[in-house]
């Protein structure tokens, strides 16, 4: 497993290049990576993000 940034921004900027380059979903990405979607979720919410599975990336 990553490690993952610890800013919400840097970790917005990483899990969006992640999403576009290298996976079709969140939940593909979460499971590769052995991540907990829901927590990702919520800490990107709290700079005003959520996922949009259309676009396969955070807005």
């Amino acid at each position: 497993m990553p490690q993952l940034p610890n800013d919400p921004v840097i970790l917005l900027s990483y899990l969006n290049t992640q999403l576009r380059d290298n996976y079709p979903s969140l939940e593909e990405l979460c499971r590769s990576l052995n991540l907990n979607q829901e927590e990702l979720c919520k800490k990107l919410a709290c700079i005003d993000y959520s996922y949009c599975p259309d676009a396969n990336q955070f807005q």
